[in-house]
């Protein structure tokens, strides 16, 4: 994903279901380790495997405060969140796995500026 790598995701079980949401610099591979259950964890024991949302950031740090934003969100803020830009709750994994996921992710206008309320260039 180039120099912006940081990404802020939610990934869930099923159309309306368990809500995962983590950070990570590395969202290819992290959603592949959730798939395959490597580790005893929160989406292996909900099968939260289904990536519905992501959001990419230059800092790390903006990451874990947009994380820790969410986390205390009500739930249906959440599903307002994810459904704005994926109604459908549709996995994403396939468009970022491919090769040219850095144009489809601009085209989405997921990209953060780093700067609080304002998405995409």
């Amino acid at each position: 994903m180039g120099a912006r790598s940081i990404t802020f995701n939610i990934l869930a079980n099923r159309i309306g279901g368990t809500l995962y949401i983590g950070v990570t610099n590395d969202l290819v591979r992290r959603v592949v380790e959730h798939r395959l259950k490597v580790a005893e964890s929160f989406t292996k024991r909900h099968d939260a495997i289904r990536l519905v949302y992501f959001e990419c950031f230059d800092e790390i740090e903006q990451a874990i405060r947009r994380e820790k934003r969410l986390k205390k969100w009500t739930r249906s803020w959440k599903i307002s969140l994810i459904e704005k830009d994926n109604p459908n709750w549709i996995d994403l994994y396939p468009e970022i796995a491919g090769d040219n996921h850095t144009s489809s992710l601009r085209r989405r206008r997921l990209w953060n500026t780093g700067s609080p309320g304002q998405a995409g260039r």
